[in-house]
């Protein structure tokens, strides 16, 4: 019967992926999946709604744990390199319940944030032809703040940036690179004038997190800001097409400290330039205000232009690792063949990155039930934010468990691979914990709106519990031999303990 070779316990051969990636290409796409213009432009604003004007503060504090957590990225990436990564590690190392969990939270995780993103581009597109002078299409205004407008757009971008994926990663690293470099410029030339020009005082109390109003804005804040640093394990996502895994962990590590530092510099311009109520009213056109206060058009345009590349640009990047997460997943049969199905022609998973690119099309369609584009922003990055600290926090408990030896060979070797990511998973479960709590005390009632705390609790959790659904069809009707060992189709790569440290 057809199903006997499915179910057999040997693994098939394995797909492999062609090696073309250097460090340089791995940040590419690591910085272009986190969006930095992207997260200044919109997730200051956002953030800003919560915290008031203490950006550069929870920043920093959002740093520090996401810092553990990409040291326990790199020594996981070390000893066992996998398109996988968290999904691999989690299973083999805590129990393949929750590393198919991670997996597939990473994957709704992005799926939604593609949608949002794609909302975003079109919402840029929009707000540049109004620049342009052109305000109606036929009997239709065009609207920047309606969520059907800019989806249909941006709907159409992300269909092009799907198909430039499917052609080659290196290939989308090179577009990529292009676009980063435009985006930085006018991000560092912007952000540089409004601090030297800004009419608002400097103050350090927007460094102090004591002076947040309160200890829920404190964690609603960190997960947001969590969520601004998500993307930069996408190096790790495509660290099989890498010639030297070592380079997938100098990407990803370099390109959080990147992050750190253009964020730190976007939140002091910002406050500097715009009053509180400006950040935090102004929502996904919150870059294009702050450039019409620096300077007249054309120039105005500028941070605008650089916000539609960066949403463009992490479309991208996002629809890259998670075809190559899916892609693992498939080889061990935990999800469907035709994830690990790679084209001969390009040497990339190509029915994978055309099937996330039609899912992420399908969710901003649904996503038209919040009309204001605002609304839709913030009840998807809270969601997000929750989920993405749930995923982290059980990579680095891998990280603890497998190199917990350490601590009886090397203490400093032990503190920097077991205590730090353990500090770091407990503070994200903490803030993931006390908001999901926050959120469920706040109302009374459900309502699809993104001040709705019911809304905002129950978008995650149908996240997570559509995975043990998953989890548990891979389990007893795909019978995936994953869920007997937690481990990966190259579980048995390189993994010895000195190359750990």
């Amino acid at each position: 019967m057809p199903d006997e070779q499915s179910h057999s316990v040997v693994p098939p051969a394995r797909p492999e992926l062609r090696k073309s990636l250097g460090v340089l290409d791995g940040v590419a796409i690591a910085a272009s999946s986190t969006a930095a213009t992207t997260s200044i432009g919109i997730g200051l604003g956002v953030t800003a709604g919560v915290v008031g004007l203490h950006l550069p503060a929870i920043m920093l504090l959002a740093f520090l744990p996401v810092l553990g957590i990409a040291g326990a990225y790199s020594r996981l990436n070390k000893v066992e390199p996998n398109a996988g990564n968290g999904y691999v590690w989690v299973g083999r190392s805590l129990t393949p319940w929750l590393g198919f969990m991670v997996g597939w939270v990473n994957i709704v995780a992005v799926v939604a944030f593609l949608a949002y993103t794609t909302a975003v581009t079109g919402s840029a597109l929009l707000q540049l032809a109004g620049d342009a002078g052109l305000h109606r299409i036929g009997g239709l205004a065009l609207d920047p703040g309606s969520t059907a407008q800019t989806t249909a757009l941006g709907i159409l971008v992300l269909v092009a940036v799907t198909l430039t994926a499917v052609t080659g990663i290196r290939a989308a690293a090179r577009l990529q690179a292009g676009l980063l470099v435009f985006e930085y410029v006018v991000l560092l030339g912007f952000c540089g004038y409004g601090i030297v020009t800004g009419p608002h005082d400097f103050s350090l109390s927007w460094f102090d997190p004591f002076a947040i109003p309160s200890a829920t804005a404190l964690a609603q804040g960190m997960l947001l800001s969590v969520f601004c640093y998500w993307g930069f394990e996408s190096a790790f996502s495509v660290n099989e097409e890498v010639r030297d895994p070592r380079d997938a962990s100098r990407a990803g590590i370099t390109t959080l400290f990147t992050m750190l530092a253009l964020f730190l510099l976007g939140s002091v311009a910002f406050q500097r330039v715009l009053s509180e109520q400006e950040l935090a009213g102004h929502g996904a056109q919150g870059l294009a205000f702050f450039g019409d206060r620096l300077a007249s058009q054309p120039w105005a345009a500028l941070p605008l232009v650089a916000l539609m590349f960066s949403a463009v640009a992490s479309l991208q990047a996002g629809v890259i690792p998670t075809a190559r997460a899916m892609f693992a997943m498939s080889r061990d049969r935990t999800l469907g063949p035709v994830w690990s199905k790679v084209s001969p022609r390009y040497g990339t998973p190509a029915s994978g990155t055309v099937l996330i690119g039609a899912l992420a099309a399908g969710v901003a369609g649904l996503a038209l039930v919040i009309p204001r584009l605002a609304d839709m922003i913030m009840a998807t990055v809270s969601a997000v934010g929750i989920v993405v600290a749930l995923s982290y926090a059980l990579t680095a408990l891998a990280a603890a468990v497998r190199f917990r030896a350490l601590l009886f060979e090397d203490w400093r070797q032990g503190v920097r691979a077991v205590v730090l990511p353990t500090l770091s998973a407990a503070v994200l479960l903490g803030l993931g914990g006390y908001l999901s709590w926050s959120f469920y005390t706040s109302a009374d009632h459900f309502e699809v709106s993104a001040d709705n705390g019911w809304f905002l609790l129950v978008t995650p959790l149908a996240m997570i519990a559509s995975g043990f659904v998953a989890a548990a069809w891979a389990k007893w009707v795909r019978r995936s031999p994953y869920f007997r060992t937690g481990k990966g189709t190259d579980a048995d790569a390189p993994r010895l303990l000195a190359t750990s440290r």
